[in-house]
């Protein structure tokens, strides 16, 4: 066997066992951590880097070209829907009461949530309702 192929694997067999222990890693602390915003970084943050590290193991051992788009494929969509999904939990979280605010360092979204709208049964005004830029 040629010198470099089985240094491929050997460093692919070791990102791929580096990828299932940080993975393992977000599930402990998935299972460990108290609230909701600490569970959703767990299970985002080392889930996505244990991935990519698993298929950049399974790259080196595979070295086809359908496999390795294959593999870029995956990484490319792990990457796009993990943090939103994340994104997500996080925000449903925060609307239904579950997250203690009082601890947040920062709360935008609480300005937003909290902007006064339009009086209930009252009249829209005519153009738009912003009394500003008008000339009167």
């Amino acid at each position: 066997m040629n010198v470099w192929l089985q240094i491929t694997d050997t460093a692919g067999a070791v990102l791929v066992f580096l990828g299932a222990a940080i993975c393992l890693l977000g599930v402990v602390g998935m299972l460990k951590l108290p609230d909701v915003l600490s569970r959703s970084h767990a299970a985002t943050k080392p889930q996505t880097l244990g991935l990519l590290l698993v298929l950049a193991g399974v790259a080196l051992r595979l070295r086809s070209g359908m496999d390795l788009a294959t593999l870029a494929l995956i990484g490319f969509f792990q990457l796009m829907t993990g943090p939103v999904a994340a994104h997500l939990v996080a925000r449903s979280a925060y609307r239904t009461g579950q997250i203690e605010r009082g601890e947040l360092l920062f709360d935008d979204l609480d300005a937003q949530l909290t902007e006064p709208g339009p009086e209930p049964g009252g009249e829209p005004e005519p153009g738009g309702g912003s009394e500003r830029g008008r000339g009167s």
